[in-house]
């Protein structure tokens, strides 16, 4: 299936149309007006701008942050994660309640969508419980951590309350 949102696939089909038979001005037009639309939005190819999803509101004094660790620190695995929260509260997911959310963890990944919920895969960890730690198992190397709150729905809020990525560096066991 082309795409019809990225110029080699607007030229593909319309390149493939015009083999089978020939355009008239106002067909040519209708094929064009989604691509023209789409450039001058300024919105990403082949992703929505709005999912159409409701949203909760957020606080505007909503802050993310981590606890421990700290950007740049330099930590050996397990790595124990703390979350931060200040104007909101922690609940549980599926419990909506305004001004409240959970958190998710976005290890070694950019941040997804925020108008869909919040994939759940080793890279998008969900704390739907209300958990504010984890214990995590990471290899040597460096590793970027975000935070990212959802609300009960696993949806980020409107605006999104995200924190500050950081990067730690896992150091290898020490060898008796």
């Amino acid at each position: 299936m082309r795409c019809l949102h990225s110029p080699s696939g607007l030229v593909s089909a319309l390149s493939s149309r015009v083999a089978r038979a020939p355009l008239s001005l106002l067909s040519l037009q209708i094929l064009l007006l989604p691509g023209l639309l789409l450039l001058i939005s300024g919105a990403t190819p082949g992703v929505a701008a709005d999912s159409g999803l409701v949203r909760s509101e957020r606080p505007e004094e909503a802050e993310l942050y981590f606890i421990t660790p700290r950007d740049g620190d330099r930590v050996s695995s397990p790595v124990t994660v703390r979350f931060g929260l200040a104007g909101m509260g922690v609940s549980p997911a599926g419990v909506a309640k305004a001004g409240t959310g959970h958190h998710h963890l976005i290890i070694d990944a950019e941040l997804p969508r925020t108008d869909l919920p919040v994939p759940g895969d080793a890279n998008h960890r969900h704390f739907g419980a209300g958990q504010t730690e984890v214990e995590l198992e990471l290899e040597p190397g460096e590793h970027t951590l975000q935070l990212l709150l959802g609300d009960h729905d696993h949806i980020p809020h409107d605006p999104p309350v995200v924190s500050r990525r950081i990067t730690i560096t896992v150091v290898p066991p020490e060898k008796d």
